[in-house]
């Protein structure tokens, strides 16, 4: 089943082309990532998969819904971490994973279960009455997962979210992400680490706005004769450039 589908999905800015006609398939189960340089329009294209921000032409669907003209009913399959998720450093892990229930309108019946699942899941149940603001970068980064997931998402978008975390948060907020694909979660993520890159499934290089190319990680290496990722890529955006 294809989840997320663009057809010429376009975003200007004035004279600025932030995404330049993106067509992309995005298969159920799989993690997708979005790989490029800053300014490569790889938030860009979260905010218009998301519902957030509408294209200037072009077309796309998440999870058969329309991302303009039914936004308000793909906000019930999806859930977005953006580079800043917006926690409360104020209250406790519980008391913002209460939030968000309340926010996605979880019934206290079927939270009181789910935020147990959540919280061992996450490796956050021996902190769930810590405020947020004492919490590390990695930790915050898992509680963020735990409030995007309290709704039970068919698909989970996340905007660099290891960014700025340390080697092991980032191995161990991985490892939950492969458990996601367990329950045929889809997830769509950019990353601005190659060695991540190399965990998905497959990997799309954006460049100006551009997909420049969208393959498995190896068949990317493989197609450059590169034994990197990082060396791949560098050879496709000058090729790009020249």
């Amino acid at each position: 089943m294809i989840t997320i589908k663009t057809e010429n999905l376009t975003r200007k800015f004035g004279t600025l082309t932030a995404l330049d006609s993106l067509n992309l398939e995005v298969n159920e189960g799989e993690i997708f990532g979005l790989v490029g340089p800053d300014g490569a329009g790889k938030t860009t294209t979260m905010r218009l998969l998301t519902g957030i921000m509408d294209p200037t032409s072009g077309n796309a669907w998440v999870y058969n819904k329309h991302t303009v003209k039914e936004a308000e009913s793909l906000k019930e399959q999806i859930a977005y971490m953006s580079q800043r998720f917006g926690l409360y450093e104020e209250l406790s892990v519980m008391e913002n994973i209460n939030f968000y229930a309340d926010v996605y309108g979880v019934t206290k019946e079927k939270r009181e279960a789910d935020i147990e699942r959540l919280l061992k899941f996450s490796g956050l149940l021996p902190f769930k009455e810590r405020f947020a603001g004492k919490l590390s970068g990695g930790m915050k980064q898992k509680l963020g997962l735990a409030c995007a997931l309290i709704h039970t998402p068919k698909v989970l978008f996340l905007d660099e979210p290891t960014n700025g975390v340390d080697p092991v948060s980032r191995r161990d907020f991985w490892s939950i992400l492969y458990e996601l694909l367990k329950e045929k979660v889809t997830i769509f993520c950019s990353t601005c680490y190659l060695d991540e890159a190399e965990r998905c499934g497959r990997v799309g290089l954006m460049h100006k706005g551009k997909l420049l190319r969208c393959e498995t990680p190896n068949a990317i290496k493989k197609e450059c004769n590169a034994k990197t990722l990082e060396e791949a890529f560098i050879k496709i955006i000058k090729e790009c450039e020249s």
